[in-house]
């Protein structure tokens, strides 16, 4: 390829020096003596000086030489000059002399005439000059002398002493030029003269083609552009700069082969049958994944086999996937209007991990083959389409209807393809609900004391109408007193009303779900008197109507000293029944504010609408968790109302997966505080109960329970602080009494104290199930109470009244006084109600007022009537806080009564081993390492503590120091008199 002139060097890079060197330079020879057949035709001047001759190299080829050797002779000036030599391309010559130069010494009698140098010149021309020859045209190169010079002794050994020499020039810019070589008394043989140059080769880098380029001069490097190879693309334009040694330097930029080509060797060669590559780059071809082949070269992607398909958005690389299964294993759980849908993943996902589930809601007549698409009111949680779980919540169906939910597996590649739909049904039918209202009502006909009216079924029956409930009263009462009637059809007659009185009526139908809600208020007016009555009948009507009003009033005078002596206990009669005694008899009473059982109610919900308002969820904002309660979390967050201020409340949701008990449970917590309005009773703010999670918000406190408050803060209060929180409870207690609610489990954790330190009472989950209480056992009947806090009659018989709810309070300010201590410390449960059956009681607190601990004394009254009243509790504490001098009279150990329990901070402390055993037996643990190393270490040093030593050793906190004293002051009885029994 390079030509007879031309030779390749192989070069190495240099990594050390930075440099990027290729490993190839061309060497093109524009004069090589040895390649020359026969004479060579130089030009020797003289004639008598430089002689060609025939001889031999050093590997005994033949050659043409140049030898001269006149030594003997003075001034010696004997030229050679080549023929004329193309320039070519070249821009710098080297000349490379192959010779060989005897050694003057070996010569006898040449001494000062003999010569160990010969000169180079040279001349460059444009043309050919012939024979003509000028010494003065010729510039000298240099003075060229031998390494190794040869003697006589070596001609005899026929040893070649060969010395080669190379020499630069340039840059030589005419077409051609004259080498000479000029002998001033030397013995010398040019063995052979080559003129050659260098340039950078053709070459392939990074599939970039350079061409083959000629250096320009010795000062600088040629930038070459380089031009990428078939079935490539430039991604970096590939550049490489040439040096003067005809050295490529620096490779700058690539090229990178087409899509469904890869780089084999120096070009971009076809992807193989069974291959591919998707983009441009120099990434090897890959095999075609699973499910997809490909039969030709150069493939950008492998085809999908039948029956699977690769998603717009699936990159080449992946496996072609097909559509999913059908869902498996769907559970429906029915809960009224609502229902929950279960099911599990397709058995097959057809290899994607994208899988998501849409619902198809149908609703169906009782013929099923007849469905229609669900109304749009339906609501899916958390949504309908796109599901990632396995599970829904389909919200707001209509009552006692059919549904069919299909429930469609879907993945990324669903929509390619044509075969049916995977999906699963299930058919359900929604419980009954509360009917819808009633929209009109129409007055059939009127008389001076009666109304007939009639009215159409609701819209929305949700079930089977049993009756009609009609509510009336006349409109300038502003229903401060009403009448019910319940009516089996669509039509009622009204009667013995006043005349001329508009009245005002609503109509609300009931299913075996419970009552809708009411219709919106229609006025109607009977008709005016038309006759009048004589004076004497007048007169015999005032006295009867006089006489039956008496007797009304009589009655309820009498029912309420009734309720009043006995304890008013809460109504076993459900709200309706209730009125419809009323209404049969059309008994009408002012409007008195009683509590009302929730649980009478068919339907929670509706109690719920009834007494407690509804909340939109998006005005509520959770801000964290801040325990867990019977039902479910226990939130802090904020309720933002419009047109009101932003204000603090707790949060209590239902957990997710209830029991239609635990529903009915938690919205009747709601009902219950729904009714209530009072300064120290928890206030409700609202329910959330059309949306999930269904939410109770109630105002928030701050503090906390009041018994975990009162831990925290030991000994930190005064006793007319602790006073007036057991006054605000007291109140509280008036209040439910007198509206016949029982609390049934009042405790100091279940009283709330705000940042005021106002004590509020909460927790009236009345039918809830204690199984994660820990103060709650087993009584004989199966029922779970909180036997500590629970008066005798309630345990035994499960009798709840108000004054079981004073036994409790009892115990409430017991717990108070002593900081919330635990009631009978550490007595097992079946103990405290042998112990308390026995008569025995609770002994007071530690600097427990006389007046507070005889209060508590008469809470505890084995015989129920002799407790006090609520009202009397308020009033009895009235005075204390009136009085604060009376709460200075301490409870003395004589004044005790003799069937108090062990006082738990009088212990034997003989019985402890150590002070740190000590230190446990009066509750204080905590001051253990205070004690460590000092002095008292014994019962007789620890008896003459004061409190200034305690203070010394950093007993500051008043809690402690108080129990500590206690301690020690039974310790000196104990060792005048020994351990007092039980």
């Amino acid at each position: 390829i390079l030509g007879n002139n031309s030779i390749m060097e192989i070069l190495l890079c240099n990594p050390c020096r930075g440099i990027f060197f290729f490993y190839l330079n061309i060497i093109i020879n524009l004069l090589d003596s040895k390649t020359i057949q026969g004479e060579l035709g130089w030009i020797s001047y003289p004639s008598h000086g430089w002689e060609e001759i025939s001889g031999v190299d050093e590997h005994y080829t033949p050659i043409r030489t140049y030898q001269v050797c006149n030594v003997m002779d003075h001034s010696q000036n004997n030229w050679l000059r080549t023929n004329w030599v193309p320039r070519n391309s070249a821009q710098k010559i080297y000349v490379e002399l192959k010779f060989t130069l005897r050694d003057c010494n070996s010569i006898p009698l040449v001494l000062g005439t003999c010569k160990e140098t010969f000169n180079l010149y040279y001349m460059e021309s444009d043309d050919d000059h012939g024979v003509k020859f000028r010494e003065h045209q010729f510039t000298k190169i240099d003075t060229i002398a031998a390494d190794e010079s040869f003697t006589q002794m070596d001609l005899g050994d026929r040893i070649l002493k060969l010395n080669t020499e190379i020499r630069e020039v340039g840059p030589v810019n005419k077409k051609g030029f004259y080498l000479a070589f000029q002998d001033v008394g030397a013995c010398v043989a040019l063995v052979s003269v080559r003129v050659y140059f260098k340039k950078c080769p053709f070459i392939v880098k990074n599939l970039a083609m350079f061409p083959d380029t000629v250096p320009m001069d010795s000062q600088s490097l040629v930038e070459v552009r380089g031009s990428c190879v078939n079935n490539s693309k430039e991604e970096d334009p590939p550049r490489m700069y040439c040096s003067t040694e005809g050295e490529w330097l620096v490779p700058i930029g690539k090229c990178s082969c087409n899509a469904g080509y890869e780089e084999r060797g120096f070009m971009c060669q076809a992807c193989r049958p069974g291959f591919y590559k998707a983009s441009d780059g120099n990434m090897k071809c890959a095999k075609c994944p699973p499910h997809s082949s490909t039969h030709e070269d150069g493939s950008m992607n492998c085809r999908c086999e039948n029956n699977y398909f690769r998603a717009d958005k699936d990159p080449p690389s992946m496996a072609c996937t097909r559509p999913p299964s059908a869902p498996r294993n769907v559970i429906s759980n029915i809960n009224e209007t609502s229902v929950i849908l279960d099911w599990s993943w397709p058995l097959d996902t057809g290899g994607r991990k994208d899988v998501t589930f849409n619902i198809i809601c149908k609703k169906c007549g009782w013929n099923v083959k007849h469905c229609e698409p669900c109304s749009p009111n339906v609501r899916f949680l958390p949504r309908q389409f796109g599901l990632t779980n396995t599970t829904v919540t389909v919200t707001d169906l209509l009552a006692h209807t059919n549904y069919t939910f299909e429930i469609d597996a879907i993945n990324g590649v669903s929509e390619l393809s044509s075969p049916p739909r995977q999906f699963a049904a299930v058919s359900i039918t929604t419980n009954q609900a509360a009917p819808s209202p009633v929209m009109t009502i129409k007055k059939d006909r009127t008389s001076r004391n009666s109304i007939s009216l009639s009215w159409q079924e609701p819209e929305h029956p949700n079930g089977i109408i049993l009756d009609y409930e009609v509510k009336y009263y006349e409109k300038q009462e502003q229903e401060t007193s009403y009448t019910i009637l319940r009516a089996r059809g669509t039509n009622v007659t009204i009667s013995s009303l006043k005349p001329d009185t508009t009245y005002v009526f609503q109509i609300r139908a009931r299913t075996a779900a419970g009552y809708g809600t009411n219709s919106r208020k229609f006025e109607f007016e009977t008709s005016p008197d038309s006759f009048s009555i004589s004076g004497e009948n007048s007169q015999v009507v005032m006295i009867a109507i006089s006489a039956a009003v008496a007797i009304i009033l009589l009655t309820v005078v009498i029912y309420v000293l009734i309720g009043r002596f006995c304890g008013y206990h809460k109504s076993k009669h459900g709200a309706d029944e209730k009125r419809l005694h009323f209404g049969n008899g059309h008994l009408k009473l002012p409007g008195l504010r009683t509590y009302v059982d929730p649980h009478t109610y068919e339907d929670p919900t509706q109690a719920v609408h009834e007494f407690a308002k509804e909340l939109d969820a998006t005005n509520i904002s959770i801000d964290k968790v801040v325990g867990a309660g019977e039902f479910g979390e226990v939130c802090s967050g904020r309720l933002k109302l419009p047109s009101k201020k932003e204000i603090s409340v707790a949060i209590k949701t239902l957990k997710v997966g209830y029991t239609e008990k635990q529903r009915r449970d938690f919205l009747g917590e709601a009902s219950i505080m729904g009714q209530f309005d009072h300064p120290n009773i928890i206030r409700l703010e609202g329910v959330v109960t059309k949306s999930k999670p269904v939410m109770i918000v109630t105002e928030y406190m701050e503090n906390g329970s009041l018994d975990s408050f009162l831990r925290k803060h030991d000994a930190q209060f005064t006793v007319i602080q602790l006073v007036g929180m057991l006054r605000g409870i007291a109140s509280g207690m008036k209040y439910l009494s007198d509206m016949g609610y029982v609390h049934r489990d009042l405790a100091a954790r279940n009283i709330l104290i705000n940042s005021n330190l106002v004590c509020k009472v909460s927790d009236f989950g009345l039918s809830r199930v204690l199984e994660d209480d820990p103060e709650a056992a087993y009584t004989t009947r199966g029922g779970k109470i909180p036997i500590r806090w629970t008066s005798p009659e309630a345990i035994a018989y499960r009798k709840f009244t108000s004054a079981s709810d004073v036994w409790s309070y009892g115990i409430v300010l017991w717990e108070v006084m002593s900081y919330g201590e635990r009631p009978y410390w550490e007595m097992s449960n079946q103990d405290v109600i042998k112990a308390v059956d026995e008569g025995y009681r609770l002994p007071p607190p530690m600097d427990c007022p006389a007046a507070l601990y005889q209060l508590m004394l008469d809470c505890w009254q084995k015989d129920r009537n002799n407790r006090p009243k609520f009202e009397q509790i308020v009033s009895i504490l009235d005075k204390l806080i009136r009085n604060p001098g009376s709460l200075k009279i301490i409870t003395s150990a004589a004044a005790r009564p003799s069937n108090l329990l062990l006082d738990q901070s009088n212990v034997d402390i003989t019985t402890f081993r150590t002070t740190g055993d000590w230190l446990n037996g009066v509750r204080t643990a905590h001051c253990k390492e205070i004690f460590t190393g000092v002095e008292y270490s014994s019962c007789d040093t620890i008896a003459k503590i004061s409190t200034d030593d305690m203070k010394k050793v950093g007993v500051t906190v008043v809690g402690p120091q108080k129990k500590i004293i206690s301690s020690i002051k039974a310790l000196e009885t104990q060792s005048k008199n020994g351990p007092v029994p039980v």
